[in-house]
């Protein structure tokens, strides 16, 4: 997530490392870097010239207390300026549920619809609600067959009444999910290729009629500082909630998620950072400023692996792990659970430090894991758990049954039993930590 924008405040800010102290003379260079990588990165001029104002004043008047070094005093100024550019405080999506109604709005082509999928699936999973969806997209062909195709994938169930009129079909989907207990209900409608007068009166109507708690308007981030403009356009419109920026997980002109909240005071609630249907985060001014620093975000990485991996089915294994009786069923299934927190790279950017140590560009290759499930499953019940029966005439057969070398096989059990063997001195209190 704005990979680019935060290396280069990394790398500005590093160069202050080693400096006795603070002064003019020393920041500007760090200070004309910073303004730079805001600019490319599509932050409004206005927005960084007004940040950068702000960073110097205060740390030029900033005395240095004798336990922080220069560049720790300095990191946490541009870290909380940067903070109140994001919102400062998370903006929280109603959770009343009566059900809570929500309306979804946006150009054509922001990924709406997608986006309103991607939040009732965040609703189930991390609020634990019942969400339906509503089909108010009438106009778009093929919009509404798209929505119930996401609602399948996600089995989340869509109303819909086909190409009927808007109002009524979202007053009679509400009445529904009163009737059978929906928590939220999310509605899809329209949306053209510019604002115009009879978009913004049929969601007015929608409004009028059914009083919604909240409007979120969808809008595509990489079409950079106009998404300013299009957030100004409803907003003039309509009572806007907060903001949903899909398609941050590209680079570039991503950097408009700094320049929303000071430029149209309308919060970002969610942000895009994946195609996937659990590509869509809760959005965070604190950690996100700590990811684009380098900090880290242990906290979302903490959140994302509790709501995909089984708290019993990892428990009973740590316990194995202990005991030592780790088999290679025991570490399919735990492969099983990684693959479901999306890309491992992902989860390392969340890792404090992670750039100084070289890994913040690291790729790893999704086939990699889908060989070593295949060389496991090749091999039979009795092998997976007893794996040092495994020699050369057994190799061969799982070789040419997962399509992979001898070689590969050889390295995974080494892999395997050097993991093993970690286990045992942890358990013992042999192993040291290497820090």
């Amino acid at each position: 997530m704005l990979e680019n924008l935060g290396d280069r405040l990394q790398n500005a800010i590093h160069k202050i490392k080693g400096y006795g102290k603070i002064t003019e003379e020393n920041i500007n260079e760090i200070i004309r870097e910073i303004r730079l990588a805001l600019l490319e990165a599509d932050v409004n001029y206005q927005v960084v010239k007004m940040f950068i104002a702000n960073v110097k004043e205060k740390a030029l008047g900033k005395e240095v207390q004798t336990s922080l070094k220069p560049s720790e005093v300095f990191v946490n100024i541009v870290k909380d300026e940067l903070i109140k550019l994001l919102g400062e405080e998370q903006a929280d999506i109603n959770t009343d549920g009566k059900p809570a109604l929500l309306m979804l709005v946006g150009l054509q082509g922001s990924g709406k619809t997608t986006t309103i999928g991607k939040l009732g699936l965040l609703l189930r999973k991390k609020y634990h609600k019942k969400p339906l969806l509503i089909a108010c997209d009438v106009y778009r062909p093929a919009a509404i067959e798209q929505l119930k195709q996401i609602g399948k994938q996600l089995e989340i169930p869509v109303y819909d009444e086909g190409a009927g009129d808007p109002i009524t079909i979202a007053t009679n989907g509400v009445e529904y999910a009163k009737e059978n207990g929906y928590d939220y209900v999310l509605i899809d409608t329209a949306g053209r290729l510019h604002i115009d007068d009879d978009l913004m009166k049929e969601l007015t109507l929608i409004n009028d009629k059914l009083s919604v708690d909240e409007i979120i308007l969808v809008v595509d981030s990489m079409t950079g500082q106009d998404a300013i403009n299009v957030i100004e356009g409803f907003n003039s419109k309509l009572p806007l909630t907060g903001a949903i920026l899909t398609k941050l997980d590209g680079d570039t002109k991503g950097g408009v998620a700094l320049s929303v909240r000071q430029l149209t005071n309308v919060p970002i609630k969610f942000v895009g950072v994946s195609e996937k249907m659990d590509g869509l985060e809760v959005f965070n001014p604190e950690r996100m400023a700590g990811r684009l620093l380098g900090m880290g975000d242990l906290l979302s990485m903490v959140e994302k692996v509790e709501e995909v991996i089984d708290k019993e089915e990892a428990l009973k294994t740590a316990k194995k792990m202990q005991k030592g009786d780790f088999d290679l069923e025991d570490f399919l299934a735990q492969l099983k659970q990684i693959k479901k927190l999306g890309p491992l790279e992902n989860l390392l950017k969340m890792i404090p430090g992670v750039s100084k140590m070289g890994l913040n560009n690291v790729q790893i290759n999704p086939k990699d894991m889908a060989h070593i499930e295949a060389i496991i499953l090749s091999m039979t019940p009795y092998e997976r758990r007893h794996p040092d029966v495994l020699k050369a005439t057994r190799k061969i057969r799982i070789a040419k049954g997962s399509g992979r070398s001898v070689e590969e096989i050889n390295r995974l059990l080494k892999q395997f039993e050097q993991m093993k063997k970690m286990m045992k001195q942890f358990k013992n209190g042999n192993l040291k930590m290497p820090f």
